[in-house]
């Protein structure tokens, strides 16, 4: 086993791991080592394909397939260079003054957190899509709720040059998408920084950490060679995510001193609904994630956005097989897609643990709340699609594979409550969060507000793992804001924890 020496270690190099490594990048110039080690690969321009199956397998953990405990959702996040900012459809958005106010942490101030915030949405090109680039798919989801006079909003983004490929989450092939893979880590290693690309933290301590590289046949070649390393650090940032993080200091034996490790994850459990209309659309070309609408965030806690997923990932979420299944996935370019996001609480019980082998394990029980969430969802979400004119749409928990316009006053006898049950509808996750809460009690919370870990003066969290309870919006520039105050605590402690 190798020995490496390092001064900062960063685990992880998405929206925390990349922005924190960005803002210590000057620390370089004074013969500071920042290395940050990224699990998957750098993929090159030219191996962004846009092909599903192969860039789910090579951008995501367990090709975006893994499942909770009971199996009843599935959770996808990236594993590559810039880590989920890779494939995320590029919202950015402020986390709302209510849900800071929800989450309680002295020593967080909105006006902190939303300064923070403004400063990536002006580094990562944030802005709102021209009109003229905005496709059918989405407009028709503004006439729809429009027709019904629900509130709907464009959704900010983070893309510079977009062609309209409209693959988004499998990594833009037009390098327009401003994840920390274009902005925060190029600035970084350019100062310094080195980003280790293919390489597993396998546990952490005080001064140190374990590190296994791996050799893949695809991507550019990692900066160092396969093996394990044993790497010594003053300080350690961890930036894996809600499910990795709290993984990692679980396998590290930190678990017995942190009480609340682990526990009150979120996850905004999500579902797709499909509609047909009698004439194609524009919706696999176009950016595909332009408009939201919160209408319904306050009383019956969900989200509503438009979307339009790949062939796989959109049969994969349609209830049902046989003909109608087949005749709705030949008749793709008639399809329109609203995505339902369920805004959920953060139960003790929902938790991140490890295996027998050390692997994460999320045991998360889908609340009768959030399942009364996504029922409502749906219904609400088939009345916009027949606002919009389509003739009939595919509800998940409906009786029947489609709901046809002559029904839709009929939604609430035909969608039951009853249907809506974990492992009876297709129920997935990308916004992971908490795990790693911050707070002022060691015992109800993991870190204090700026991300350093009670009890553990050299580490610190920096990602959403630090939520304390859902963000109610992506949290993508929410973990920027954060990991920036991560930062700043880190500069101003270096001097000390290396003493």
């Amino acid at each position: 086993m190798r020995e490496v020496q390092a001064d900062i270690v960063i685990v992880g190099s998405g929206a925390g791991g990349g922005t924190v490594a960005k803002e210590l990048a000057p620390l370089c110039a004074d013969g500071v080592r920042i290395v940050v080690f990224e699990q998957g690969p750098k993929l090159k321009d030219e191996e962004l394909t846009g092909r599903e199956i192969e860039m789910a397998s090579r951008l995501y953990f367990d090709s975006g397939g893994m499942l909770t405990h009971d199996r009843s959702m599935t959770l996808a996040w990236a594993r590559a260079y810039g880590g989920s900012t890779t494939v995320y459809t590029g919202t950015s958005m402020v986390v709302p003054e209510h849900v800071l106010k929800k989450w309680d942490v002295p020593g967080l101030a909105w006006d902190d957190v939303r300064r923070r915030s403004e400063k990536a949405l002006a580094e990562n090109n944030v802005h709102l899509l021209e009109d003229e680039l905005i496709n059918e798919n989405n407009r028709l989801f503004v006439a729809g709720c429009r027709a019904l006079g629900y509130r709907v909003q464009q959704f900010p983004i983070n893309v510079k040059g977009c062609h309209g490929a409209g693959v988004c989450n499998l990594g833009c092939p037009n390098g327009a998408k401003q994840g920390t893979n274009r902005v925060q880590l190029p600035l970084a290693e350019r100062q310094g920084v080195q980003v280790v690309t293919n390489a597993t933290v396998t546990s952490v301590a005080k001064r140190m950490c374990t590190v296994r590289v791996r050799s893949r046949k695809f991507g550019e070649p990692s900066a160092w060679e396969p093996g394990e390393y044993i790497v010594k650090a003053r300080i350690i940032v961890v930036a894996g995510n809600a499910i990795n993080s709290p993984a990692l200091l679980f396998r590290s034996g930190l678990g017995e001193y942190l009480p609340a490790l682990g526990r009150g994850i979120t996850l905004h459990p999500a579902l797709i609904l499909a509609a047909q209309h009698d004439h194609p659309l524009t919706n696999f070309f176009g950016f595909p994630k332009s408009y939201y609408s919160d209408q319904f965030r306050d009383d019956q806690r969900f989200l509503l956005e438009t979307c339009m997923y790949y062939p796989f990932t959109t049969a994969k979420n349609l209830n049902g097989f046989g003909e109608e299944h087949e005749a709705m996935m030949r008749h793709l370019q008639f399809q329109q897609q609203i995505l339902v996001l369920a805004l959920d609480e953060p139960l003790e019980t929902n938790r991140v643990e490890i295996g027998h082998h050390g692997e994460p394990v999320v045991r998360y029980r889908l609340a009768h709340t959030v399942l009364d969430s996504l029922h409502r969802a749906m219904i609400e979400a088939a009345r916009i699609f027949f606002a919009a004119g389509a003739s009939r749409v595919h509800v998940p928990a409906a009786e029947t594979f489609f709901v046809k316009r002559e029904d839709q006053d009929r939604l609430e006898a035909l969608v039951p409550r009853a249907n809506v049950r974990p492992g009876g509808i297709s129920i997935s996750s990308a916004h992971l969060m908490g795990g790693c809460r911050m707070g002022a009690d060691e015992k109800t919370s993991v870190t204090d507000a700026w991300g350093q870990v009670h009890g553990f003066p050299w580490l610190f969290i920096a990602d959403s793992s630090l939520f304390p309870r859902c963000s109610e919006v992506n949290p993508y520039v929410t973990v920027m804001a954060l990991a920036d105050r991560v930062a700043e605590r880190v500069r101003e402690r270096f001097k000390e924890l290396g003493s």
